[in-house]
């Protein structure tokens, strides 16, 4: 038996076995994300490239859950898991289906590059939607959570997860490629890198990407400070290029003059796996004395011991009996629908909602986004077998007349190409006034927010310009407000949004998924109540943020935010309320009684902040701790939450983490400590003060 097939040793070891029986160039050819075939040794070909952020990607059909920025809105771990459960389970099941039919395409293995765990600090980045919102400790949770269940508690790994992209890399879009992102060292510590290290040294996570931009001058595929902290938080997975982004080194950044120089920084600074081309000249850079035989091999044993982690290499595995049926299978979807209906958010409600269908006999369903499958699905997705668009949910549930209108273009100023400008209007207002009340489905898709170079986005690369809607809905709404007849508006986007209207109710539902109809429909009719919470501040005015390059936290996100807040952080109503009493701080936990004193049941949050009154502390407050609760009418529960010690730290201006202050208030409610979140709430949060 060959040595590196010897399951009693450890995958470290295999892989140095494997690897020293390849030749360089045989080495040198693994490190492509399209690693061709070793016949000789028995390896087969693989490609590294596969994606699921929110399902399993781009290889056909598979159960499409909610974009990311929506199951952070859910505000749940447990879910969460079970999300990116089930799509390593159906990873594994397509795996399998696809080797037996000697399919090694890309995105058909097991190398999953997800989570997206980058800071969502500015509303105008179109990649926002990807990521878990803009606190570091709501980001680590939950891209723990999710590398949980992606690489799975088996023997082998069930799928190998990524954090994605290390690190300071939250756009421009238009220029990433050339960009030096400068962020100081307090900046680093307190916000940028924090869920890198949660990822790292907590959930193990099998390996990391770099990203485009470069970070304080070096490049993020090539930093000595980045790669410095993998090796202090004991990384030992593999590291990946973002995808052409080591070609960047010589063609924009100017970091080198020639590809091979760029190949050899990367390959000696440690980056083991190229997702490009630039590693085709690795020859020449060995020829030339830039890199070593011993930097190849390396390199080389670091992504066998990834595969051999995989079972790659095995006769069998754990999950081989994992059936292709699993795909999409009812189960599955059933999950989806669940993260769907936990992670929309009800940001205004005069009592509207839920609507009542014996005073409703008629219904319009007027918008760009109402029969809309992209509005489904964000970026960076699968296929669904079946989508349930917003206005087939609604359709299906209502019992009444549902009149529908397209109402505008998503951006363009008409939609059929001979007619006049604002052809659909009309039809629009004519729904509205037949109608008893106006369901209106706005908002944006991925074809105009999302990456660069992989959207129809004309102005940004992907970017928007501001955080209000396409001038085609502004209008739209205008003219359907008009008509004077109750209106929910109902915005699908992937970030903040400033909708310019004060409607009688108003859901943000991001990007929900194939299961989003059927989950709109359930919470405007009242079968379930609305408990999703925004894991991003939304702003008022765009010209009040800070300039898009600007990598400084002075006035973004709610723990540094001045002004400028129309929605905050962590907000989100239901159609109960609930009360908290009775709060304690002992050893290390939060305990506090929640009461739903409202008229149905529902889930809600309880997120618990720490202020801390050091000199070196954020200037408002940081959550800390945070539970899901699901309450029936009446139904009261004491939850105890645990504090992490690093909750009372602080980080200084040379980036040095430390417990400064002695003197801290820790807060419990169902939405943030503020004046502002008070006020749209309706209630106070409790508080205790810890001297420590």
């Amino acid at each position: 038996m060959e040595k590196y097939k010897d399951k009693s040793l450890s995958p470290l070891e295999r892989a140095i076995a494997l690897t020293d029986e390849m030749t360089v160039d045989e080495q040198i050819s693994q490190l492509r994300y399209d690693a061709p075939a070793v016949e000789r040794l028995g390896i087969p070909e693989y490609n590294w490239w596969n994606e699921g952020i929110h399902g399993f990607a781009r290889s056909g059909v598979a159960t499409l859950f909610p974009q990311a920025i929506g199951l952070a809105s859910m505000f749940d771990r447990e879910l969460s898991e079970k999300a990116a459960a089930v799509t390593s389970t159906e990873a594994r099941a397509k795996y399998r289906a696809y080797t037996e039919n000697g399919d090694r395409d890309i995105y058909k293995g097991l190398t999953i590059w997800a989570p997206n765990i980058n800071i969502f600090r500015d509303p105008r980045w179109g990649r926002g939607h990807e990521t878990y919102g803009e606190d570091p400790y709501l980001t680590s949770e939950l891209g723990k959570a999710t590398v949980r269940g992606l690489q799975g508690d088996g023997e082998v790994l069930k799928t190998a997860a990524c954090a994605k992209h290390f690190a300071v890399h939250s756009g421009p879009e238009a220029i990433r490629h050339e960009f030096n992102a400068e962020a100081s060292p307090k900046d680093m510590e307190e916000t940028y890198l924090p869920a890198f290290e949660a990822l790292v040294r907590d959930a193990h996570v099998e390996s990391v990407m770099g990203a485009y931009n470069r970070v304080n001058g070096e490049g993020a595929c090539a930093s000595t400070f980045l790669m410095g902290k993998l090796k202090e938080w004991g990384f030992d997975g593999y590291f990946v290029s973002d995808c052409w982004a080591v070609r960047d080194f010589h063609e924009h950044h100017g970091l080198t003059k020639t590809i091979a120089e760029s190949a050899a920084l990367a390959l000696k600074s440690g980056c083991d796996l190229n997702c490009g081309c630039t590693y085709m000249h690795i020859p020449t850079a060995l020829a030339s004395g830039l890199v070593t035989e011993e930097d190849i091999r390396n390199a080389c044993i670091h992504l066998m011991r990834t595969r051999i982690r995989l079972g790659m290499f095995d006769d069998s595995t754990e999950y081989d009996d994992i059936p292709y049926l699993s795909v999409s299978c009812p189960e599955h979807k059933a999950v989806s629908l669940e993260c769907a209906e936990k992670s929309m958010v009800l940001l205004k409600n005069n009592g509207i909602l839920p609507l009542d269908q014996s005073k409703i006999k008629t219904l319009a369903v007027i918008g760009p986004n109402s029969d809309s499958r992209i509005a489904l699905e964000g970026n960076y997705n699968g296929t669904a077998d079946r989508y349930h668009t917003l206005l087939e949910g609604i359709e299906d549930r209502f019992e009444g007349r549902v009149i529908y209108a397209e109402g505008c273009h998503l951006y363009k100023n008409k939609v059929s190409g001979l007619a006049r400008p604002g052809d659909r209007y009309a039809e629009a207002v004519a729904a509205a006034k037949n109608a008893d009340a106006v369901i209106l489905c706005v908002g944006l898709d991925s074809t105009i927010e999302g990456e660069e170079g992989d959207t129809g986005n004309e102005f940004s690369s992907g970017d928007k310009n501001d955080i209000l809607l396409p001038e085609s809905q502004r209008i739209l709404i205008e003219k359907v407000m008009k008509v004077g007849k109750p209106v929910v508006i109902v915005c699908a986007a992937g970030s903040a949004i400033n909708t310019l209207a004060e409607p009688d109710a108003l859901l943000h539902v991001w990007y929900p998924g194939s299961e989003g109809g059927i989950a709109l429909a359930r919470i405007l009719f009242g079968d379930v109540s609305p408990s999703g919470k925004l894991p991003v501040t939304f702003y008022e005015k765009s010209e009040l943020l800070p300039e898009f390059t600007d990598y400084s936290m002075k006035n973004r996100t709610y723990r540094y935010a001045e002004n400028n807040v129309l929605f905050p952080f962590g907000y989100g109503l239901t159609y109960t309320r609930t009360e908290l009493s009775d709060m304690k701080y002992e050893n290390g936990k939060v305990c506090v009684k929640i009461k739903n004193v409202g008229d149905m049941d529902s889930d809600d949050v309880v997120e618990i902040y720490i202020k801390d009154y050091s000199e070196n502390a954020v200037p408002n407050f940081s959550l800390c701790g945070f539970e899901r609760v699901s309450l029936k009418k009446g139904e009261e529960k004491t939850l105890c939450v645990e504090i992490p010690e690093r909750a009372f730290t602080a980080v200084d201006e040379k980036g040095t983490r430390a417990v400064y202050g002695s003197r801290f208030t820790i807060y419990a409610g169902t939405h943030a400590p503020d004046a502002l979140s008070v006020r749209l709430a309706g209630s106070e949060c409790l508080s205790v003060d810890v001297t420590v």
